[in-house]
């Protein structure tokens, strides 16, 4: 009967990167996925990767910062792996604040525009707000989760899809594998990266929702229409490098509802024309819909959990393409036995379960 040393629920980019971490560590690593690998939240990600205070909260932080500086050298080895390109820009962003922010002494991210907006994006429309720029990253998630995907079977690790897993197997009070509605799967750790569907999984009901974007992509009118990834209270607009520009997004309390709306579509398409008036002239390629997996604190549920053998990395809401890197890194480090660079404290399953 075959085994494996770890067993990842969730075939996302936090389960791809977390079992390709594993394998550098030597461990033989199945990664089984209700669906397709890769086609749900990271899918519909925008993948702005956003690790200043603007949006990610304070306990968060030294994550999010550590995780962004990883990018470069996380895509770099991925595309090196899969053969297989990602599209990584790091043309920064401009920020219109919905209040007014003023510059933090010392910020590495907020600072002052470094020429005339005229002159950086001359396709905006012109505004008196308030103007910043962010020096932060964008990445396309599709071609992310795609290379992530490559990379971890070149790796060598096994990949079943189309299986929810309905249950995590123990003996003697601890992990033995993973029940699915077609088999059962045998390794002594399972860690749970099930996104969204976290809780559905027992024993633990870890307190996971799934909370709805909704976006579109748009065909700009020119290449190279923007540069920079433009960010105001109406939406905020991410150009790709094949002329694609993406729009978003809502955030919902929808349940696992993924259909869009016509309504929500439109407003968002008119909040960008009205940012970038040629984009009137675009056409819609795609509309969509994401389920980010949100707790009650917004805060990831990262760490072991009280059942030998069974961990838990979920939880990311919208952060989950920009701490991939990171939970990687500090997941396969706790399933070694080894101290992690980091207090996980603030995101134990325990603090649901006291």
């Amino acid at each position: 009967m075959k085994s494996w040393d770890v067993i990842v629920i969730g075939g996302g980019i936090i389960g791809l990167s977390l079992s390709i971490q594993l394998r550098k560590k030597g461990a033989s690593v199945l990664v089984v996925e209700r669906g397709e690998p890769g086609r749900e939240a990271s899918y519909a990600a925008g993948g702005m990767l956003v690790d200043c205070l603007l949006e990610t909260p304070g306990a968060l932080q030294p994550l999010a910062t550590a995780s962004a500086r990883m990018y470069p050298e996380f895509v770099h080895e991925m595309e090196v792996e899969s053969g297989m390109k990602v599209d990584l820009r790091d043309q920064g962003t401009i920020f219109f604040p919905a209040e007014k922010v003023y510059e933090s002494p010392g910020s590495p991210w907020l600072t002052a525009l470094p020429a005339p907006l005229s002159e950086l994006e001359p396709s905006l429309a012109e505004t008196n707000r308030p103007v910043f720029y962010l020096q932060e990253r964008s990445v396309d998630p599709r071609a992310l989760t795609a290379v992530a995907l490559h990379a971890a079977k070149h790796r060598g690790v096994d990949v079943s899809s189309g299986e929810p897993v309905t249950a995590v197997n123990l003996s003697d009070g601890r992990v033995t594998g993973v029940t699915t509605k077609k088999t059962a799967y045998h390794a002594p750790t399972v860690v749970n990266c099930a996104g969204a569907w976290s809780g559905q999984i027992p024993p633990y009901a870890f307190p996971t929702r799934p909370v709805k974007g909704q976006m579109l992509s748009l065909v700009s009118p020119s290449r190279g229409l923007l540069k920079h990834v433009v960010r105001c209270p109406e939406c905020y607009l991410i150009p790709r490098s094949d002329g694609r520009i993406l729009v978003g997004t809502t955030v919902e309390e929808a349940g696992f509802d993924k259909r869009t709306d016509v309504n929500t579509i439109q407003h968002l398409h008119r909040a960008a024309i009205a940012i970038v008036p040629e984009l009137g002239n675009a056409k819609i390629l795609e509309d969509w819909a994401g389920l980010r997996p949100g707790t009650p604190d917004a805060l990831p549920i990262l760490g072991a959990t009280s059942t030998p053998g069974y961990y838990v990395a979920t939880g990311h809401f919208r952060d989950g393409i920009l701490l991939a890197p990171i939970t990687a890194q500090i997941m396969a480090d706790v399933i070694e036995g080894k101290n992690p660079d980091f207090d996980l404290a603030p995101f134990s399953s325990a603090r649901f379960f006291n």
